[in-house]
């Protein structure tokens, strides 16, 4: 603490978790087409007029503390206590802001605190786009417990880092908040880019999109244009202790769990009704690099997951094509039985047990923004040399289908 401000060191951080020092202000989320008041983001704030009232120097102060677990929790309670007060009863709709290292780490903490929440509280879930870079299969894993509990998920800041656009189709999230500077860089390609990728989502999963920062009329075009559905920022409200009369729309918000996918194998997904084709495997390796390919051509880098029966097949010319994805793709991964955590230079690696179903498939799914392949193909068992060992295959487009096959593979690289 000796290095915070004077005013700060009269109350310290132990003070405020125990003493309930903390509290939060409430911006709300407006239908950008109707105008009405859907729900409301809780902010956290210290006391005000205290060095602690910025919420940065609080999150900063609890992660040199070790505290930030504890942290989150009084937020929680403070934000599930005032919704239930504030709302007079009445349904309500509440965004929580959660750090992504709480998520994966202390999931417990989470759930415990927001199971004080009180019947008519719908809550959802907020964490920020850099957590998936971070930690993508456990987050994937956590996003899913708490889906399964009720609670949807938002992603914040996306766009702030255009890559990571591919990582959207594999959380999954109900709702997508669109980075600020997104806002004012209207008429720039690359936000227009982004910007396209949320839409093409959006489209498919059902989800919203909210612009924040909305202070003007025109922002609030620009927003439209941006394909935003949802809007926040000082046209409407600053934090306020209050909550305004707002529209309870629960399905807008509702959470929708990944579930079989997650469990299934790519090619136990492929389901009925689709012509599984056979052929040797060296006739399957250039539909294997042509995916690989195009990941690499690809406007908004996709995400490459790759699973090789055993690590002995991922040999040495297939490494070499791994790190160049690796160092061009926000994210690669192989998995296979005795497959290392890191089988290359920024490669993920994910080990299967030798009973996994997974174990005996040969998968390469290509997902992003605006791509999706997969070639998912099942080993027959035949004996003799390498490339004339039989497969049975597909090659799929369908987003959907390439979608389940990749969360079935990403949640094999995290042992919850």
């Amino acid at each position: 603490m000796s290095d915070l401000p004077a005013q700060q060191t009269d109350l310290s951080l132990d003070d405020l978790l125990r003493d309930g020092g903390l509290h939060c202000v409430y911006q709300p989320f407006v239908d950008v087409d109707t105008g009405a008041v859907l729900a409301f983001e809780a902010l956290l704030r210290g006391p005000e007029g205290s060095g602690w009232q910025s919420p940065m120097v609080l999150l900063d102060a609890a992660r040199a503390a070790d505290r930030l677990a504890d942290l989150e929790r009084a937020s929680l309670r403070a934000s599930l206590a005032d919704a239930a007060l504030f709302s007079q009863g009445r349904p309500v709709t509440l965004f929580v802001n959660l750090e992504p290292s709480t998520v994966t780490q202390r999931l417990d903490v989470v759930l415990d605190a927001l199971a004080t929440r009180a019947p008519h509280v719908q809550v959802v879930v907020e964490i920020t786009e850099r957590a998936l870079a971070a930690d993508l299969a456990g987050v994937l894993f956590a996003a899913e417990r708490l889906r399964a509990a009720g609670y949807a998920i938002a992603l914040d800041d996306v766009g702030a880092e255009p890559a990571s656009l591919a990582f959207i189709p594999l959380l999954r999230p109900e709702v997508v908040k669109l980075d600020l500077r997104l806002l004012r860089t209207v008429k720039d390609p690359a936000t227009v880019a982004v910007a396209g990728a949320v839409r093409a989502y959006a489209e498919q999963a059902g989800a919203e999109v909210v612009a924040e920062g909305i202070e003007t009329p025109q922002d609030l075009t620009r927003a439209l244009v941006l394909g935003a559905t949802l809007g926040q920022g000082w046209l409407w409200a600053r934090g306020e202790r209050q909550f305004r009369p707002s529209t309870f729309r629960p399905e807008r918000f509702a959470a929708r769990p990944i579930g079989v996918a997650l469990r299934a194998t790519p090619y136990e997904l492929v389901g009925a009704g689709r012509r599984i084709r056979h052929a040797p495997k060296d006739l399957l390796v250039p539909v294997s690099k042509t995916l690989e390919l195009m990941a690499m051509q690809a406007t908004v880098p996709p995400v490459v997951l790759a699973a090789f029966e055993h690590v002995r097949f991922f040999r040495p010319s297939t490494t070499r094509r791994f790190v160049e994805l690796a160092a061009r793709l926000p994210f690669v991964a192989a998995l296979g039985v005795d497959m290392p955590p890191s089988p290359a230079p920024g490669v993920r690696g994910g080990n299967l047990s030798i009973q996994d179903p997974l174990a005996s498939e040969w998968t390469v799914v290509v997902l992003g923004a605006h791509v999706s392949a997969a070639l998912m193909a099942r080993d027959l068992g035949d004996s003799g040399a390498d490339g004339d060992r039989q497969f049975e295959f597909i090659v799929s487009y369908d987003r959907a289908l390439v979608t389940a096959a990749a969360h079935s593979m990403v949640g094999r690289l995290t042992v919850p």
